[in-house]
């Protein structure tokens, strides 16, 4: 791995001097939009909507449009002037949290802290003081010249750094149909309950595949190696018919699971989105628009390259 940033994390009178890395990363398929007639790549340009005039990146300012259809215009003198955390290389430990208090819903991007050769010692005291005092650390750090909110955990022997998103940015659930009164019955409550301990297992992700994601590297395999058998169809999955009430359905799925009749699902996530007009899988084409990267710690790209129409086709073939 790649070190994208270095600093040290600062609580007391303690310095530990660290290295940054990414601990994830992303292994979606990337496409390209390629012509179809040709297998031509589709490029843009950045054209003035007004003067019609292709522009250059040093003519180009950033602008934001009000409500009320004003555009209010920032050049990059004015951007300058705004606090930035410029040169500051600390991570400053705030406070010291309990772990159960922290809502998920707030974390973002994970990060590994790797101590440097002579930090061993004080890297090693944080760690096992954060796990034994079962406590997350609440820092300020400073990554791409922006502060942010993040927390210090531990991972097995290693100290995760997670941003955090402001709390302003987690948007509050405003459903009125959770504010009605539900009456639920004993024996519901009781199947479900049943149905819980039932399905109950250890947490192991490693278990699970991204099952789309495997079909469609071997739908690109098929088109490179000239094979045409068609795929087989997804497994069909038990509907709910015949389903009386709500306590019949739960029953009948306690029963199920206790014979070893509910199945597991095997996919990760929801399947990719459809490629959009940029050409990708839910991300945009780098080389078809080449902005600079918002991202210094994104994976490199995977391009996969098919025969004549293979981009056409795998999106015919991606499910609504």
């Amino acid at each position: 791995m790649r070190a994208m940033w270095s600093g040290a994390v600062s609580f007391g009178l303690v310095s530990v001097p660290v290295k940054l890395y990414s601990a994830t990363e992303n292994h979606d398929i990337r496409f390209h939009q390629v012509h179809g007639a040709d297998d031509g790549r589709i490029r843009y340009k950045r054209c003035c909507e007004d003067c019609g005039n292709e522009i250059d990146y040093a003519d180009i300012i950033k602008g934001l449009e009000t409500d009320e259809g004003e555009l209010i215009t920032l050049d990059a003198a004015e951007l300058e002037s705004l606090p930035t955390a410029s040169g500051n290389r600390e991570i400053n430990v705030i406070e010291f949290v309990p772990a159960e208090q922290v809502d998920p819903l707030l974390l973002d991007r994970s990060y590994y802290l790797e101590p440097t050769a002579k930090a061993a010692k004080p890297y090693a005291l944080l760690r096992d003081a954060l796990r034994q005092t079962d406590r997350m650390a609440l820092v300020k750090v400073a990554i791409r010249q922006r502060e942010q909110l993040a927390l210090l955990r531990v991972r097995d022997r290693v100290i995760v750094l997670q941003t955090m998103l402001w709390p302003d940015e987690v948007r509050p659930p405003e459903f009125e149909i959770l504010d009605a009164e539900v009456q639920l019955r004993p024996q519901e409550m009781h199947m479900a309950s049943s149905l819980v301990d039932s399905l109950g297992a250890d947490f192991d992700p490693t278990r699970f595949d991204d099952v789309y994601r495997d079909a469609m590297l071997e739908l690109i395999d098929r088109k490179r190696t000239g094979t045409r058998a068609a795929p087989e169809p997804a497994a069909a999955t038990g509907g709910g018919e015949g389903m009386t009430d709500l306590l019949t359905a739960l029953q009948r799925s306690v029963e199920a699971a206790q014979a070893g009749g509910v199945s597991v699902p095997t996919q990760r996530g929801a399947p990719a989105p459809e490629p959009d007009d940029t050409g990708t899988a839910g991300q945009a084409d780098p080389k078809a628009a080449p902005d600079p990267p918002s991202d210094p710690d994104d994976t490199a790209e995977a391009t996969t390259r098919g025969s004549k129409k293979a981009t056409k086709r795998s999106k015919r073939s991606h499910p609504a």
